[in-house]
């Protein structure tokens, strides 16, 4: 910030008659009035007539400062302040130029002298101020310029000075996450500068950042206090409305920015802030060809803007058209290395394609250009939390009305050693037996595998382990399998094929059996932009026993809400076994059941957690008579901490599945989840590729 030139009229009336001094007023008029190409035009000429005169070397030197070239200013007042070492306004001048230059640690140290000198130079102190506040040192700045105001109480430009130390240190403090230290500073600015838009700006995003979505509706509400404040303060509104997952507000919200806006279009920065909201707000209520047709029509007026390629970006995000996302990022960081939304953008987007390495890479050199910015830091945290090893204990307890009893143990842990690899394993105890004829069996599994992310899009997963049964007729060890080749053949769609090796152990008189299933699987997703979406999974059986049997499931489902997520749909399953054996297990020859489900899941990243499902059909069994179905499930967790995490569950069924008809079926337990290491394995090569990016 530069310095009022108050001193000026002291300054000529040392060196010059009243005539000269009238010649020069036109020079002193431009500087005061902030037209510095014209001052730096008149002293220009006022030098070829004196070039040694000091005033008009002064004032030259700020002219051209002040218009840009600093470099040159520094030259030029050091040149002086060789000529006149005694001067003080020399020197007071000098010091400006230095913080003109961007020396700030050079300008620190001079002031510090010129302090020394006169510790009541008004000049001096702000000028001090104003060099810690640019290297940062907000706690000595605003012990400064208050000094500063001490000295010339209420001056403005100290003022001034005192309202950006302030939103430096609360930005400084909110960073360090002490967010009532940094708004305390900033309702101070407002006693100063009462309903200040930056100040109230500042105050806004802190509270968003806290989710304190009351009080930062409150404050973008006092913004508005002119026009222009006006939209400023709708479009925060409605950032605060989508916040809130009313999304339709939102929407409505920026519709009265937009109309607002059209008579301030001369204002670059808020007519494209207005209109970028109100795409934002399309996107968030899925109206993609709206968005898309808005932001074509925007790049006619503002071609290759990086604000309109981060709306291209973010709507390739929303839409799953990850490609267009990054190329629009890569267009965005081509302009600009250190541009905020491409390098988070593109962070986000390689994360989304699997791409983990490169979302590592962009979210610290976001934190490069943009030091503890929250949500890099929120992303490199959940990408180590995804790559972090862990431990997760089940236990369920299963009964059925046709008198079976089974407890189940299971431990299974995940190793990662990169983003593209890492290693499961798994043990499970199950104890079942049959209350009435006192049949029971108990089983071990131990399983290892892997799960191999080979290109974007394609991954291989598998394990391999065995199975060792002991019953009351018979113990045997029998080996188990699973291999699943994971596919995203297009956008918005998942196709998965695998095969499965187990035991027919849902009761004791299966386990004794020794049934081994050979499942061949296909999976099919599709998903779609506008909340519709399908699942088919086929599997073909083939068992020990020479049976076969299809199982068919399709689902069609709609997502009603997104937070939480509620969805409602459309079940299908069809069965048929080669062999009908009911005596043994339900092997129908031909089973049909239609459904109505509804379900709805919280959000999984909160303290609590839970979901809920519920479903009413009718099945039909072979030429019996139809029979209504009900079955439901529900999680309820608790995240005690970030590396440890816990939950209850329960479900219910009476579809068919160990007898034809009047089954039912109940399962209760508990789940602990925990990580065991704070970080990944290969953590070294993370922070390597950290120290590399900030180098």
């Amino acid at each position: 910030m530069s310095l009022k030139p108050f001193f000026f009229i002291l300054l000529f009336l040392l060196s010059f008659s009243s005539v000269f001094a009238q010649e020069m007023q036109e020079g002193f008029t431009y500087l005061e009035t902030g037209k510095y190409i014209e001052a730096k035009d008149f002293f220009e000429n006022i030098l070829k007539s004196y070039p040694e005169n000091q005033t008009a070397r002064l004032c030259y030197g700020r002219a051209v400062g002040l218009s840009g070239d600093s470099e040159k200013a520094v030259a030029i007042f050091t040149a002086l302040k060789a000529d006149y070492p005694d001067n003080f306004e020399v020197k007071l001048n000098y010091a400006e130029s230095l913080l003109w230059n961007s020396q700030f640690s050079n300008a620190e140290s001079y002031y510090e002298t010129l302090i020394k000198e006169n510790d009541t130079s008004f000049p001096a102190v702000l000028g001090y101020a104003n060099t810690l506040s640019n290297l940062k040192k907000y706690s000595k700045a605003l012990e400064v310029v208050n000094k500063a105001l001490t000295l010339q109480s209420g001056n403005a430009n100290a003022l001034t000075s005192r309202k950006y130390v302030r939103l430096g240190y609360a930005n400084a403090l909110s960073q360090d996450k002490k967010y009532d230290k940094a708004l305390t500073l900033l309702d101070q600015n407002l006693v100063d500068f009462p309903n200040d838009k930056d100040t109230q700006l500042n105050k806004a995003n802190i509270y968003l950042v806290q989710e304190d979505l009351v009080n930062a509706k409150k404050t973008y509400e006092a913004l508005a206090t002119t026009p222009k404040d006006s939209i400023v303060s709708l479009n925060g509104l409605a950032l605060v409305a989508h916040k809130l997952s009313k999304e339709k507000k939102a929407l409505d919200i920026t519709l009265i920015a937009k109309s607002k806006v059209e008579q301030f279009k001369s204002d670059k920065d808020l007519y494209l802030a207005t209109q970028e909201r109100h795409i934002q707000a399309l996107l968030w209520n899925k109206k993609f060809t709206s968005a898309k047709e808005a932001t074509d029509q925007l790049t006619l007026d503002y071609p290759d803007n990086p604000r309109i390629l981060s709306l291209k970006a973010t709507r390739g995000m929303y839409t799953s058209n990850f490609k267009t996302s990054l190329d629009s990022y890569k267009s965005i960081l081509n302009k600009n290395l250190g541009a905020f939304d491409g390098n988070l953008g593109i962070a986000n987007a390689y994360r989304a394609v699997g791409d983990d390495m490169k979302s590592y890479e962009y979210a610290f050199k976001t934190l490069n250009y943009y030091p503890k910015q929250p949500d890099a830091e929120k992303l490199i945290k959940t990408l180590k939390k995804s790559h972090t090893p862990f431990i997760e204990e089940k236990t369920t307890f299963t009964f059925d009305n046709g008198d079976n009893e089974a407890v189940s143990l299971g431990v299974n842990a995940e190793i990662p050693f990169s983003t593209r690899f890492k290693t499961t394993f798994l043990y499970n105890y199950r104890t079942t037996k049959n209350t009435v004829i006192n049949n029971e069996a108990t089983s071990h599994n131990f399983k290892a595998g892997f799960l191999y992310n080979i290109r974007r899009g394609i991954s291989l997963k598998s394990d391999v382990g065995i199975t060792s049964a002991s019953g009351s007729t018979s113990d045997y060890t029998q080996w188990i399998a699973e291999v699943m080749l994971q596919t995203k053949p297009f956008r918005l769609q998942n196709l998965d094929f695998g095969y499965k090796r187990e035991l027919q152990n849902f009761n004791a008189d299966l386990l004794n059996r020794e049934i081994v299933m050979n499942n061949y699987i296909v999976n099919y997703n599709l998903g779609t932009n506008f909340n519709l979406g399908w699942y088919t999974q086929y599997i073909y059986t083939s068992q020990t026993d020479s049976n076969t049997r299809n199982l068919l499931f399709t689902s069609l489902y709609y997502s009603i809400l997104n937070k939480p997520v509620l969805k409602a749909g459309l079940n299908y399953q069809y069965i048929t076994f080669k062999n009908q054996v009911p005596a043994i297990y339900f092997s129908p020859g031909e089973f049909n059941l239609g459904e109505v489900f509804i379900e709805i899941v919280s959000d999984a990243q909160k303290k609590w957690f839970y979901n809920a499902s519920a479903a009413f059909g009718q099945q039909f069994v072979e030429e019996d008579p139809s029979s209504s179905t009900f079955r439901a499930e529900a999680k309820f967790g608790h995240r005690f901490s970030d590396r440890f995490i816990a939950n209850i569950y329960g479900k219910y069924s009476n579809i068919a599945s160990a007898t034809a008809a009047g089954f039912e079926f109940v399962e209760f337990g508990f789940k602990l989840k925990w990580y065991f290491l704070k970080k990944p394995i290969f953590n070294n090569r993370i922070m390597a590729l950290k120290e590399k990016v900030t180098q």
